[in-house]
């Protein structure tokens, strides 16, 4: 009796524990399916451009219809599951307007040879196995807007700045008189005087250049007396200056003065010895200072500390006189010393128009104090456009220039000192300005 309840016992235990292992086979059966099909839900098939879940496969390689998928769960759970599935893959999007969702790939994909479909793989940590594909599409531009051409009115209401001046004036001034049987007496006489002046000047800002050319040849004939020169100048006036600003009138300037003659100049009626020449006297000025400019007025200044006068002899006859300062058997003479020039022009009366130029020279080395004066004073009264009337003089003295004269009559010449120089003319002309 024993033996059969000691049997019953085992065969109890045997068919409890047969019982239990195939409880766990079924729950390790259904576990193995529910991760066989997360492991299938990784290779989701996309055709055209848009998923449709229609294939899954499973481990072994081998499709299943989307019908056996939702005899194993739901498909409102699968769907779940596949977005949450697809998340790393797939950036979701759904059309406002289709309520459609579409999917855009993010990692790379392979194609199936046989059926043309696309895997989708997840991408391995090791970035050397990563392929990046680009898909390049081109955006028509289209232009809302367009610029138009347009033209532009480039009427100029006020013209260029000229930084250049020029003023460039000739005339001819001729004095007559003829006696025929005239009971006081007379001698026919005729005389003519060629002025050329011509002015250029550079004002810019800061810089300002003028430039100046004097000419003027006179002569006059007599009856009874040789032909004579009543007038000879040649003159050269340079003026370069600097300023700080626009507004100031006063200027950091270098000077360049020249004067001479052309022609022979007598002591009539002495005609064969001539007292001067060209280049005898010539006199060369060259200082540095300030200058000061009014162009509204006409009015101008020149003052320099530092100027070198040279003045040239350079007819071997002359300067083996010794004359106009400079020692016998040279050609030259050099001083330093101190330099004011003025020259003013300005409408003193209706139709007469003054200019003057005042020159003063003072040497360091030499007699400090003792002033070498030229001042050249001119009317000119305008009778119509061309016609002018002049009347001016000229006046210099100059402290080296020794004056000589026979006053024994014997025929010696005497050496004096220096005396004031004077010349007048009057005449009436024409003048051109252009």
């Amino acid at each position: 009796m024993k033996n059969y309840r000691l049997l019953f016992v085992v065969l109890f235990l045997t068919s409890v524990c047969s019982y239990a292992q195939i409880s766990d086979t079924s729950a390790i059966k259904k576990r193995s399916d529910s991760i066989k099909i997360q492991k299938d839900a990784l290779l989701i098939v996309k055709m055209n451009d848009t998923l449709n879940i229609r294939l899954v496969v499973d481990s072994l390689g081998v499709y299943k219809t989307l019908d056996t998928v939702r005899r194993l769960t739901k498909l409102d759970s699968l769907q779940i599951r596949m977005d949450s599935l697809l998340a790393p893959f797939y950036k979701k999007q759904i059309d406002s307007q289709t309520k459609q969702v579409q999917y855009t790939p993010r990692y790379r994909m392979r194609v199936n040879s046989i059926t043309k479909d696309t895997v989708f793989i997840q991408i391995p940590k090791i970035k050397k196995y990563i392929s990046i594909k680009s898909n390049l599409a081109v955006d028509t531009l289209k232009i809302i807007d367009p610029i138009k051409l347009s033209s532009i009115d480039t009427t100029k209401f006020a013209k260029d700045p000229i930084w250049w001046k020029n003023r460039n004036s000739f005339g001819f001034d001729i004095s007559e008189a003829a006696f025929v049987n005239w009971n006081a007496g007379g001698n026919n006489s005729i005389s003519g005087l060629v002025k050329v002046n011509l002015y250029r000047s550079y004002k810019k800002l800061y810089v300002l250049w003028d430039n100046e050319i004097f000419v003027r040849y006179g002569l006059n004939s007599q009856q009874d007396q040789e032909l004579r020169k009543t007038d000879d100048k040649l003159q050269v006036n340079s003026t370069f200056g600097y300023r700080k600003d626009t507004l100031s009138n006063w200027y950091y300037s270098v000077k360049f003065n020249f004067n001479t003659q052309f022609t022979d100049g007598f002591s009539y009626p002495n005609t064969k010895e001539p007292i001067s020449r060209f280049f005898a006297p010539a006199y060369l000025f060259i200082g540095a200072g300030a200058f000061y400019d009014l162009k509204k007025k006409s009015f101008s200044t020149y003052v320099s500390p530092f100027t070198l006068k040279s003045t040239l002899v350079l007819d071997e006859t002359l300067s083996n006189q010794g004359v106009f300062g400079v020692p016998i058997g040279k050609k030259s003479r050099n001083e330093f010393g101190a330099l004011v020039q003025n020259t003013w022009d300005t409408e003193v009366w209706k139709n007469i128009i003054m200019k003057t130029r005042l020159s003063l020279y003072s040497d360091y080395l030499n007699n400090f104090g003792n002033i070498d004066v030229k001042w050249d004073l001119n009317f000119t009264m305008v009778i119509n456009k061309y016609m002018k009337a002049n009347i001016g003089a000229y006046l210099i003295y100059d402290d080296d220039i020794k004056f000589k004269e026979d006053i024994n009559g014997d025929g010696e010449l005497e050496t004096l000192g220096a005396r004031l120089q004077l010349k007048q003319l009057l005449g009436i002309g024409v003048l051109f300005n252009f």
